[in-house]
């Protein structure tokens, strides 16, 4: 029997800010392009991190240049630090940071999942210790929401429960209905309509969950709606079956956004699935540790191999790193500690994410998407 919550009915009037433009006649993978007040999204998209305010390592120069079109900011972070009154009377953080692209901001309840010892969840919010100072903070779904506002996102999440893996059924149950609470106060407190507000789908790794979630979250009405609770530990072919048995069971005119994947490959099977938005802090947080993505798999810069390797770190990329920088450069970059190690690899590691998502959404025109995918795994060789 499903167990929709009796909740007021929310649901309120809204066009869908997504447009189909190609459904793939092999799989689910499709392409499309989603509308917020700040410009145009083509879809499928890579959405590079930028917590704090800042892709790391990267200028919003560089991200235009490599032709990045939304980023991400974080509600939970901004909120302890610098504030968001502080960033709405800068005009509200495009402004703040100069970045003229499309903003989504995460609202935070994964930052307060991974502090879990520093943070009580109750079904008002989340009462919690700032990791910078211990001061003691809380932070509501209305808050939640009333934050991202302050900050001008042009899409804003829902606070959310996630839930950790391995969980039981029944404490899968009690925080995702808890989810499913929160979302509808979310919705409630959502006044700024120009401001895109998406739903986050949770169910643990119980299929049934997840389906009944997302209907319960379809009940509610939201201009998106997000997969979460995913690439917290489990293998990856449970996570790519949970992304399968959910998007089928979301609006096709909506987007669907998988949160916090992944690797090259992970983006290549969320397409496969019918995902039309992504994010991870992979492709900067390798470049910060020497790590570096090619279309034949990782290398890692450090490597004694590289001393004297007058290529770039990939023959057939085209970005201002590999056009510019031998192998040999960015390992001695890397060893000596310059923070232009951290420049360079971070922008040929963007550019590398950003050009494959170009490369899936041009295989989704030309129908050919099945045989992207199969090109794509038949030049790895360092995975």
């Amino acid at each position: 029997m499903k167990r929709h919550l009796q909740l007021k009915n929310t649901i309120m009037t809204n066009t869908s800010p997504f447009t189909l433009h190609k459904q793939s006649s092999e799989c689910a993978a499709r392409r499309g392009e989603v509308k917020t007040r700040q410009g145009i999204i083509q879809t499928p998209v890579f959405m590079p991190v930028g917590t704090q305010g800042t892709v790391k390592a990267v200028t919003p120069e560089n991200l235009q240049e490599m032709n990045a079109q939304i980023i991400l900011g974080n509600t939970y972070h901004l909120f302890i630090r610098p504030g968001h009154e502080l960033i709405e009377s800068f005009g509200g953080l495009h402004k703040f940071m100069n970045w003229k692209g499309s903003i989504l901001t995460d609202s935070g309840g994964f930052q307060i999942f991974s502090l879990k010892e520093l943070a009580t969840i109750t079904e008002e919010g989340a009462a919690f210790k700032s990791h910078l100072d211990g001061s003691k903070l809380f932070l509501s779904p209305e808050d939640a929401v009333h934050v991202q506002q302050s900050l001008g996102s042009d899409i804003m999440m829902c606070l959310d429960t996630c839930i950790p893996f391995p969980a039981t059924k029944d404490e899968t149950i009690k925080a995702t209905d808890l989810t499913t609470r929160w979302a509808n106060r979310c919705r409630m407190a959502h006044t700024k309509r120009d401001q895109l507000l998406f739903g986050i789908v949770q169910g643990g790794m119980y299929p049934e969950l997840r389906r009944e979630h997302a209907a319960a979250l379809i009940d509610i009405g939201f201009d998106g709606y997000a997969i979460g609770g995913l690439s917290v530990g489990e293998d990856k072919h449970l996570m790519y079956d949970m992304t399968e048995e959910t998007v089928p069971a979301l609006p096709k005119d909506y987007p669907v956004y998988l949160m916090g994947v992944g690797t090259p490959a992970d983006l290549v099977e969320g397409v496969y699935r019918g995902v039309d938005m992504f994010d991870c802090v992979m492709p900067t947080r390798n470049a910060r540790n020497g790590s570096l993505f090619t279309e034949k798999g990782k290398i890692s810069i450090k490597n004694a191999q590289y001393r004297d390797d007058h290529g770039p770190i990939d023959e057939n990329c085209t970005c201002y790193t590999c056009r510019n920088y031998s192998r040999a450069y960015l390992r001695h970059l890397f060893h000596a500690r310059e923070i232009l190690s951290s420049h360079l690899n971070t922008i040929h590691n963007l550019h590398f994410y950003l050009n494959l998502m170009a490369g899936i959404r041009k295989a989704i025109e030309e129908d050919n998407f099945a045989r992207f995918r199969k090109d794509f795994y038949s030049k790895l060789e360092n995975e």
